[in-house]
């Protein structure tokens, strides 16, 4: 598994700082997701090995987790909030423009690996809602022609991830 150093360096300060070395799993992951993307069955016995565990306790904290991924994201991973605020505001109608936009249901990647699609919880902007996530960067009032907007930005690849 090829991991930058940097995150090769965050790890061996990271492990040593729990007295029980099982505990430094879950940012094991985090740090290792955040690396390549997501965590496949060779990080996963990779952690395993690296934390003297065996692969099916990191497996039962990755499927636990829902934040932590087991397939490559999308080139762009688009993230609706669909708490209340979101929901009365459109949300819904909003992510259903995405999903037919990129052949794509939420919770998976469309086919080509442009897009991977999610619903979140509360941005913590509901007075501007819905809100949309691409990468890092928030988008706010995300009505119909912002996210047909969007859409083609995606498609183009011309759009800020942050």
């Amino acid at each position: 598994m090829d991991l930058k150093e940097t995150t090769i360096a965050k790890i061996d300060q990271l492990v040593p700082r729990y007295p029980n070395k099982r505990s430094a799993a879950l940012p094991l992951c985090h740090l290792i997701q955040e690396d390549i993307g997501y965590l496949s069955n060779e990080s996963i016995e990779w952690i395993a090995n690296r934390l003297d565990l065996e692969p099916i306790n990191i497996s039962e904290i990755v499927t636990f987790y829902p934040m932590l991924r087991t397939k490559a994201p999308g080139r762009y991973q688009v993230r609706v909030c669909r708490t209340l605020s979101c929901a009365l505001a459109g949300a819904y109608k909003t992510c259903k423009q995405f999903e037919d936009a990129f052949d794509c249901e939420v919770g998976s990647t469309s086919p080509d690996g442009l897009v991977t699609l999610e619903y979140v919880e509360c941005h913590a902007d509901c007075g501007n809602a819905p809100v949309v996530m691409i990468g890092e960067k928030e988008y706010t009032g995300v009505k119909e022609d912002v996210t047909r907007d969007l859409i083609d930005k995606i498609k183009n690849k011309t759009i800020e991830i942050g």
